[in-house]
């Protein structure tokens, strides 16, 4: 199949090129200002390394009523349009950018495009979900056999009928019944005619935060997207805590059991933007001080530290700082990539990451190279960057990678491969340093990851302080469906 647009990355993905684990999704929501669906899609522009699938937006209007858009594609294509943007007026709005974790991975059918609408006795709801629900398909079996219909494939959906069958009162007390119902992460803005609601899981896995855009106020991922918009930062939603937003102000209380949270670490290493705010600490720095942590465990005699760009950059300038070897831009990102009108005949797809990245070989020549990367899950990437540094004419080249080995899969809104994929799964250190044919390889320890986010004393193995199951392969919460499919968990120590 050719890819929707002619020479989109997607065929990369398709060829196991494209190496990174997927960013999970973006939410974001405003409520009280004029054309609140305006300040949505910059919200979401802004959000857009999160989910480049496919975005929608839903608003509401007193007079109008609810008015949905949903595109695939990137926002900027599809909500930037005058049309578009005409058809969804109002002082109220949700939006959300996607990248399937669950449902149709690769083949996005429009249907399983959020915001999700529901039209209940009380009135309707919109519903954006981050995340990931463990048991869903247990739900969803037992919700089909209650006479629920599913319009899509996505997990996220089951929330809306749950929301239906519940027998409370207002849209966010059956909110709130549903989500007592659901296991696994998610991070979730909702709206009714009047109300904007955000609620995050006890655990706090994946990021919310509140801010307050002149009289209105902003639910969102990540604080760089309340930048775009110049909305002022106010607080996180609390782990398991439940706001509800309406011209009055806000409200916020704690419907579920209280648990220790475990906010994930990988937000840290990779998917937050660099200029965000996470836990009161700057993305950017955290990542610099990977790359200074990384240098003090595994240092290297090298002529130059080159990023793998973009997400290597912070951490090879901390690792830059830290060894006191110069830092260098050795390689190029090709910021256009995102589609061309060229035909991808073999002879192009075989070039795979030459396409996005080309060596800067004035720099590299004759050089001692030390690459620091954000991870390696499938080796792909790592081994072709690696051959494209040695055909520049670099001495030596030595991987630093700043987050642990990536072992074990992602059950909580992130798209891993499965288990045997991963290098780190069924490779030593040594042996993924033999297979990508470098000088050394060095990955970031646990506890020196943990020291970079904070954590003085390193990870409290009792009970860790963050979700890190990709490396760690302990899960907060069992992903049931995937142990009823089969997935064996690590066996307790």
């Amino acid at each position: 199949m050719p890819p929707a647009h002619p020479f989109d990355t997607s065929f990369l993905r398709d060829t196991g090129d494209d190496d990174k684990l997927k960013e999970e999704c973006g939410i974001f929501g405003v409520i009280g200002v004029a054309e609140a669906a305006n300040f949505v899609a910059l919200g979401l522009h802004a959000l857009q390394h999160r989910g480049q699938e496919a975005g929608g937006i839903v608003s509401h209007h007193p007079e109008l009523g609810f008015q949905s858009a949903r595109r695939f594609g990137y926002v900027r294509d599809n909500f930037t349009s005058q049309s578009v943007m005409e058809t969804l007026k109002g002082p109220l709005s949700i939006g959300h950018v996607r990248y399937s974790t669950a449902g149709s991975k690769g083949q996005t059918a429009i249907r399983d495009v959020q915001p999700f609408f529901g039209e209940f006795a009380m009135g309707g709801a919109a519903i954006a979900h981050n995340g990931n629900i463990t048991n869903a398909n247990a739900l969803r079996r037992e919700l089909i056999e209650r006479g629920s219909i599913f319009q899509s494939s996505s997990d996220s959906e089951c929330i809306i009928h749950l929301m239906a069958r519940s027998l409370q009162r207002t849209i966010p007390e059956r909110m709130e019944d549903a989500l007592r119902r659901v296991e696994g992460a998610f991070s979730v803005v909702a709206m009714t005619r009047t109300k904007l609601i955000g609620v995050r899981d006890p655990l706090g896995v994946r990021p919310l935060v509140l801010g307050q855009v002149g009289d209105g106020w902003v639910l969102s991922s990540e604080t760089c997207a309340l930048d775009i918009i110049g909305a002022d930062f106010v607080r996180e939603i609390e782990p398991g805590e439940m706001v509800v937003i309406t011209d009055k102000g806000v409200e916020s209380h704690f419907p579920f059991r209280p648990r220790k949270p475990r906010f994930c670490i990988f937000e840290h290493v990779y998917f937050s933007r660099p200029d965000s705010i996470l836990g009161g600490r700057s993305v950017y720095e955290t990542r610099e001080a990977i790359g200074r942590e990384l240098a003090k465990e595994s240092p290297v005699e090298a002529d130059l530290v080159c990023p793998v760009p973009d997400s290597g950059t912070p951490a090879a300038i901390g690792y830059s700082l830290e060894s006191g070897i110069p830092y260098a831009m050795g390689i190029i990102r090709n910021q256009y990539m995102g589609r061309t009108f060229i035909e991808p005949t073999e002879q192009i797809r075989n070039m795979g990451v030459r396409l996005k990245l080309n060596v800067n070989r004035a720099l590299i020549e004759g050089k001692r190279v030390i690459l620091v990367d954000d991870s390696v899950v499938r080796g792909t990437t790592s081994r072709k960057i690696k051959e494209m540094i040695l055909d520049a004419g670099a001495k030596e080249v030595h991987f630093r990678i700043a987050s642990p080995p990536t072992a074990w899969p992602c059950f909580y809104g992130v798209d891993t491969p499965q288990r045997e994929k991963l290098l780190a799964a069924t490779m030593s250190e040594d042996e993924m340093r033999d297979h990508l044919q470098v000088d050394s390889l060095k990955f970031i320890s646990l506890d020196g990851l943990y020291r970079a986010v904070g954590e003085a004393k390193g990870r409290n193995p009792k009970q860790p302080q963050y979700c890190d199951a990709c490396f760690s392969g302990e899960y907060p919460v069992e992903p049931a469906d995937m142990v009823e499919q089969g997935f064996e968990m690590k066996a307790a120590e």
